[in-house]
């Protein structure tokens, strides 16, 4: 099955934000909305103008060491990394550069930093980067981890959010519910109204993409 997506720009008109309405799952949830953000993870054109307008929602003052990238977000890392670089951002590594990093994760979801990359870790203020913060356990499950290898957890980022702020962080997002998708929905299986009304699944997605069925 084919699904139609559509296109809105961002606030400022400049990034295109692409969606399907549907009834899909992912691992922790079911949603009314495929949220398709490949080209802005993948497209180095996009994944730069991506990177100004989140490098433009924190203080010069706020000093990142570390960006951790979750959900494929290495390119956006990178871009990132570099546009907090040319605008000042402070960092207090020795070489004066930011790290862009992703975790391992175990067969229990539980991220993870080998010997090697733990110091990148290790006493540093580090910002998540995710493609999306739906649920917030993806997050939760980095802030967690930043905690114990004893990091210090500066801020989520994420090309789109559901949720105004995880772990007690506010969650800096270039698209949200708000703005783009108000009649967005996300709720476990057990209570779906999709479910309950006999509407068959679209597909699955997760941070890879979408299977439809």
């Amino acid at each position: 099955m084919a699904i139609q997506l559509f296109d809105m720009p961002s606030v400022d008109g400049s990034l295109p934000f692409r969606a399907a309405r549907g009834h899909f799952a992912t691992s922790h949830s079911h949603v009314n909305y495929y949220i398709d953000l490949t080209m802005t993870k993948h497209r180095l054109s996009e994944a730069r103008l991506a990177a100004r307008i989140l490098c433009s929602k924190y203080q010069s003052s706020t000093i990142i060491d570390t960006i951790l990238c979750l959900d494929g977000t290495e390119v956006l890392g990178a871009c990132l990394a570099s546009a907090l670089s040319e605008a000042g951002y402070m960092n207090m590594n020795a070489h004066r550069t930011i790290y862009v990093l992703t975790p391992e994760h175990t067969s229990g979801s539980q991220l993870i930093f080998r010997d090697n990359t733990a110091p990148m870790i290790v006493g540093k203020h580090v910002l998540v980067l995710s493609s999306s913060v739906t649920t917030g356990y993806t997050a939760q499950a980095a802030v967690e981890a930043i905690r114990y290898y004893n990091g210090i957890t500066v801020g989520i980022s994420a090309i789109y959010s559901y949720l105004d702020q995880c772990e007690g962080f506010p969650v800096m997002s270039i698209f949200n519910t708000r703005d783009n998708l108000p009649d967005y929905m996300t709720c476990s299986s057990h209570d779906c109204p999709l479910c309950k009304a006999g509407k068959k699944l679209d597909g699955m997605i997760n941070s890879h993409g979408i299977s439809t069925f």
